[in-house]
């Protein structure tokens, strides 16, 4: 599932959960996510997350001054397609501050040099979401759990970043 509404549900042992936590304080909007697998990790759950963390990464890295929207989109897309996950477009990453979804939208994939200039002060949800089998997803009947459309296990690793004159600062990083 990469995301949903809280069930009656027993967590157990090898279950992959995904939490994502979205918050606002002061008027001012952040957004996280990570994945973890309850128990007794299976190897390609745990191949499955380590994907979404390092495309975060790179997406993080690629997040610079003068640098494009694309190239965060190629950059998370490319670890994506090294691990040889498929990359669903209908999601992705999104600016935000006031609100919580607001523009630009961030794809998982696309075209390094294309697309809006990255200028200091701006912020993005950068967020990759990997289904181990499908790039193809299915609405639970609540409209808002979204699972893989076979079934297949999913990950998902996010942070708010901010565009600055030297590098990205991620906002939702832990306290040291």
């Amino acid at each position: 599932m990469l995301h949903g509404l809280p069930h009656d549900y027993t967590l157990r042992d090898g279950d992959l959960l995904s939490m994502d936590i979205a918050v606002s304080i002061d008027g001012w909007v952040a957004d996280s996510a990570r994945s973890i697998v309850v128990g007794t990790p299976r190897d390609e759950d745990l191949r499955l997350i380590d994907a979404t963390r390092q495309a975060l990464d790179a997406g993080i890295a690629a997040a610079r001054p003068g640098n494009r929207l694309g190239d965060i989109s190629a950059a998370i897309g490319a670890v994506a397609a090294e691990y040889g996950y498929p990359v669903n477009t209908e999601f992705g990453g999104h600016g935000l501050g006031r609100t919580m979804h607001e523009d630009p939208h961030v794809s998982n994939t696309g075209r390094a040099g294309r697309g809006l200039v990255l200028r200091p002060g701006l912020t993005l949800a950068l967020e990759p979401w990997f289904a181990a089998g499908t790039d193809k997803i299915v609405y639970d009947p609540d409209g808002w759990t979204i699972r893989s459309a076979d079934g297949s296990r999913t990950a998902h690793s996010e942070h708010t970043i901010a565009v600055t004159d030297d590098a990205p600062q991620i906002l939702t990083a832990p306290a040291a």
